[in-house]
């Protein structure tokens, strides 16, 4: 390490470089001089002290090379004038500030804090320090909430942040139902407001509550605003209400009463719902204004299988599927997958050349797959899920036995551990989470179809077996719905339709409505708290029929179908990534509807 003593020797070897054109020189031995010299040599070396800032009639002895390589801003300051002792004024800043400044300068470190974010934030815009920019960036993103989203994200339409601007703006739009009760959401402009409702990736669980959030912001300034309802409304998409909402709601509203625009946009939605009713579900979508539907918070995948070759994502706004335009590293059947912390993940399984214990990790942005430590055993049949942050994978076959054994994985350090063995050996069976409890169901022991069903504590590492099903299962569904575990579908002497649900509190299994088709080996999620059925087989062949599962009035209902039949593929969720557009059918792609109840290519 460089010396108290070094210090001459740069003053003398800087004197040399007073030329212009050897400034690269300079800039060289700077950055090598930096990297070899403590921080506290500097603070104790007094007299090599070569600048003076002033702020507000507040002084710092600084070293100009420190503020040098801190930023441009100070490059450009300094650059001329290397050699001279100056006092330099900055504008702008409070003295607290550039203390703050001056001190990331000399140790990169910066204490952000919620009093003093803002202000540092602004200081390092100006001083185009962006590091600084990156620590508040990252400081406000950890403590975005309904009561500060908003204010942040016009934060940095001022002062530019793209990381933060696009959290801010994801949170106001994910989040849109609590945002819209918040003070802030008062103090949007109107071009701000209208740009959050048109977007086609603001969520919200009803339509209708967009038009009491502009009602709101509207009586908040009413003399100003009331002139702009024709222009909200416009990015409100009314047909996907009811028409007793818009008659009763919309149509009675003193707003839109005393607009003619708005009138129009009503009787428009009126006459839209009107002729969808008339229509089978399957011609609901248009890509027209007031019907357009919104991106999902969270798309299905369906993954590999019997005749899978790919993946398929289920677009739940408009009950559509989509081909995913990723390249499969291989054919995958019977195996496992989950969505874990941004990744999708397949696991074990089979293709034609064998049963393997590969983990492969999809990265949803870069459609990229990457390896990751394999699984401690093979497993074809498996059973996987996602407990407290790590995935399970339990039972299944090796090629020679059934297993009772089980892992989980951690990703944080890419290495899979062993957990307590059930009680039976299962594959073919199926788990769920629920409560912070994994339970799995049925499968098959190598020689007898399997009822009973498990439970495992993650907390003491123990399996404990609860209430046996009505039914024995193998290629069931097992899934976690509200407060209840369902078991779906699966063979045994016969395959079946029947569904069981399981009360934990009372640990007893009863029925409910079976499903329309008898089927084993199928995807099985839940979205939109609806319980997805996919595929699968019958036994004699494989099936592209997709259902739900309503937990409310307990009803099962077609769905739309696979491109082509499929069984043995697995099924995940995903959700909360920015690209989700990529994975949901195209709003432009939806056909034009006219009013007179064509449907034409373009419009008009």
């Amino acid at each position: 390490m460089v010396q108290l003593w070094d210090c001459q020797m740069f003053s003398e070897f800087r004197m040399r470089y007073q030329s212009k054109a050897l400034l690269n020189s300079f800039i060289q031995f700077t950055d090598y001089w930096l990297d070899h010299t403590k921080f506290e040599d500097w603070l104790e070396d007094r007299k090599s002290f070569d600048a003076l800032i002033r702020v507000k009639d507040v002084e710092y002895k600084i070293h100009k090379v420190m503020l040098y390589k801190c930023s441009p801003y100070f490059r450009a300051l300094f650059k001329c004038r290397l050699t001279e002792d100056t006092v330099f004024n900055i504008h702008g800043l409070s003295p607290d500030t550039m203390q703050l400044v001056i001190e990331f300068a000399y140790s990169d470190f910066v204490n952000v804090t919620e009093d003093n974010v803002q202000e540092l934030m602004v200081a390092a815009d100006m001083l185009n320090i962006m590091a600084i920019i990156q620590a508040c960036s990252d400081f406000l993103c950890e403590r975005l909430c309904e009561n500060n989203c908003i204010g942040i994200w016009q934060f940095t339409n001022i002062y530019y942040s793209p990381r933060l601007q696009h959290k801010a703006l994801r949170y106001i739009t994910d989040h849109f139902e609590e945002v819209s009760m918040c003070e802030e959401f008062l103090q949007l402009s109107v071009q701000e407001l209208a740009e959050v409702l048109g977007r086609d990736d603001l969520y919200v669980s009803v339509e209708s509550g967009l038009f009491l959030a502009i009602c709101n912001w509207i009586a908040h300034k009413p003399e100003e605003r009331e002139r702009h309802i024709a222009l909200l409304l416009s990015k409100f998409r009314m047909a996907l209400t009811t028409l007793q909402y818009i008659f009763t709601d919309v149509m009675s509203s003193k707003l839109v009463k005393s607009s003619a625009e708005c009138q129009q946009m009503a009787v428009d939605a009126i006459q839209t719902i009107q002729y969808l009713q008339r229509q089978r579900p399957s011609m609901h979508v248009f890509r027209n204004p007031l019907i357009r539907p919104r991106l999902p918070k969270a798309i299905l995948f369906a993954i590999g299988g019997m005749n899978g070759e790919g993946i398929m994502a289920y677009d739940v706004s408009v009950d559509r599927w989509v081909n995913v335009a990723v390249k499969m590293q291989r054919q995958w059947a019977f195996h496992g997958t989950v969505f874990h912390d941004g990744y999708v993940y397949c696991l074990g399984g089979s293709d034609r050349s064998g049963l393997f214990n590969r983990v492969s990790r999809l990265d949803l942005n870069t459609h990229i797959w990457h390896e990751m430590s394999p699984l401690l055993y093979s497993r074809c049949y498996l059973s996987v899920t996602v407990l407290n942050g790590s995935i399970y994978a339990i039972g299944g076959f090796n090629g020679f036995s059934r297993l009772k054994s089980a892992e989980y994985y951690r990703s944080e350090i890419n290495q899979w551990i062993c957990i307590a063995s059930m009680h039976h050996s299962r594959s073919d069976a199926s788990c769920t989470t629920l409560h912070n409890k994994i339970y799995i169901c049925g499968g098959y022991d190598g020689n007898v179809i399997q009822q009973t069903a498990e439970c495992y504590n993650p907390e003491t590492n123990q399996w404990t077996l609860i209430a046996s099903m009505s039914n024995r299962r193998a290629g069931i569904g097992v899934i976690g719905l509200a407060d209840h575990v369902y078991a779906i579908g699966g063979s045994n002497s016969n395959h079946l339709r029947s569904v069981e649900e399981y009360n934990p509190r009372t640990n007893t299994w009863r029925w409910v409505t079976s499903m329309n088709t008898a089927r084993s080996n199928f995807g099985l999620e839940v979205i939109n708290d609806r319980i997805y059925v996919i595929g699968g087989t019958n036994g004699k062949q494989t099936s592209s029929s997709v259902e739900y599962f309503d937990g409310t009035t307990y009803e099962w209902t077609e769905a739309c179908n696979l491109e082509k039949q499929c069984g043995a593929l697995s099924c995940c969720v995903v959700f909360g990534i920015p690209n989700m557009a990529e994975y949901a059918v195209p709003r432009d792609s939806l056909p034009f509807l006219d009013l007179r109840g064509k449907m034409v290519e373009d419009a008009p």
